[in-house]
């Protein structure tokens, strides 16, 4: 592969440099994470700590300031995070999403200012679903031309998650003065923007991902990015911040239950041990989860590859080589989907077996670890994608990088109808 201005890439850095600036920090934000799992309390701070860090331009080339970690080595300080609080990488998807944007428009028009304001620390939130009496194909959300020719956006967003701890907001709408799908990089310190923590999902409670309202605030042109220009192998990324998210939550879900095997003293009269931590079907259960998590760990690294060279082949100058790149990362998220969230989602259930009735008290919250990976394993139906892969491998029909949800239009004919 030859690629032109290689500095101005984000290739790769040494691992353990990198992780070694955030691991105290990760240790800080496992510490509070039960409280704030209890208690519902957002993580305001511990995102704060990251962002102060310096976590948000991971992925900024050295030249700009940045780590200019690859890919691959994101997801895998992304996985550490999750196992330390997985409401954190949930909230931060959007933010380094949009990195990857603006990583992939560089090579046409220089994102120097983006990448000044991840290196000083500003996060990026995520704002695309409308929810309501929404058609699906349609957007609410819209940027108008006034007389006087500012350009304004209005509407209202759902899962706005991570936005309420952000700067700016990756806003999907519809430019009415181009007729096309755009993205609307928006300020949060703007007057016009209203921020309402009301997600009150059973598991990642404290991702922030609540409602949006946006009433006429005020954006330039410069902020406005056409859609059709989005990085394309944004779904397969989305998608691999789940897979890492949940390969954190397995980790977290074995160490924490092996610690509390290895300090039970109640026994049953029919088990197999004067020690619970002794005895071998016990043993198995850990033993099994903990192969189970090793495995959610490496498919995910493994697809973070896929993503790499996706990145990598966007600057290669060929249409062909980019396609089958992307389809490779796309066709590899979908597969590790699929996997990670049965494995995950089987071993913090049978993770139980290994202790008693004792283990359901909501002081300990260990149901904290079924309960988010569930939440996170319903983001892009396991059945869609499970469909998708095997339309691909038997009929080699083309992957979809972009899809909606919304209202069925068949509604609206039989109201018309009656």
């Amino acid at each position: 592969m030859t690629i032109q201005n290689n500095q101005n890439l984000s290739l790769g850095a040494h691992y353990e440099q990198v992780a070694g600036k955030f691991r105290a920090i990760f240790q800080r934000i496992a510490e509070g994470a039960l409280e704030r799992e209890k208690n519902r309390i957002l993580p305001y701070d511990p995102i704060q700590w990251l962002k102060q860090a310096g976590f948000g331009a991971l992925r900024v080339p050295v030249v700009f300031g940045g780590d200019g970690v690859s890919q691959k080595q994101l997801f895998q300080l992304l996985i550490e995070l999750a196992k330390a609080d997985s409401n954190v990488v949930q909230a931060l998807r959007g933010h380094f999403a949009f990195v990857e944007d603006r990583l992939n428009a560089h090579k046409t028009e220089p994102q120097t200012l983006w990448f000044e304001r991840f290196v000083k620390g500003d996060l990026v939130g995520n704002a695309w679903t409308e929810i309501g009496n929404v058609e699906i194909g349609d957007v609410v959300t819209r940027v108008t031309e006034s007389q006087s020719g500012k350009l304004s956006v209005n509407g209202q967003k759902y899962y706005s998650t991570g936005t309420i701890f952000a700067d700016w907001i990756d806003l999907f709408a519809f430019d009415e003065t181009t007729n096309q799908h755009v993205i609307a990089a928006v300020s949060t310190q703007v007057e016009g923007i209203q921020i309402v923590d009301d997600w009150d999902g059973f598991g990642q409670k404290t991702t922030g991902s609540g409602t949006l309202n946006i009433q006429n605030v005020e954006v330039t042109r410069d902020h406005i990015l056409p859609f059709e220009e989005r990085f394309k192998y944004q779904t397969a990324f989305y998608q691999v911040v789940h897979l890492a998210t949940l390969a954190g939550i397995a980790q977290n879900a074995v160490e924490v239950f092996t610690h509390e095997v290895r300090q039970r003293t109640r026994i049953f009269s029919h088990g197999n041990a004067d020690l619970v931590r002794n005895d071998a079907q016990i043993l198995q259960v850990i033993g099994k989860a903990s192969a189970q998590a090793y495995a959610a760990e490496a498919i995910t690294l493994s697809t973070a590859e896929a993503l790499d060279n996706a990145y990598l082949s966007h600057f290669q100058n060929d249409e062909n080589v980019e396609l089958q790149a992307n389809d490779s990362a796309e066709l590899a998220s979908s597969q590790g989907q699929v996997v990670i969230s049965e494995l995950v989602l089987n071993l913090t259930t049978e993770l139980f077996n290994a202790l008693g009735a004792s283990a359901s008290t909501t002081e300990k919250q260990l149901d904290r670890f079924w309960r988010n990976a569930r939440v996170v394993s319903s983001h892009n139906p396991l059945i869609y994608k499970q469909k998708v892969i095997g339309d691909w491998v038997v009929n080699q029909a083309p992957l979809p990088y972009v899809w909606q949800i919304g209202n069925s239009p068949v509604l609206n004919q039989k109201e018309i109808a009656a």
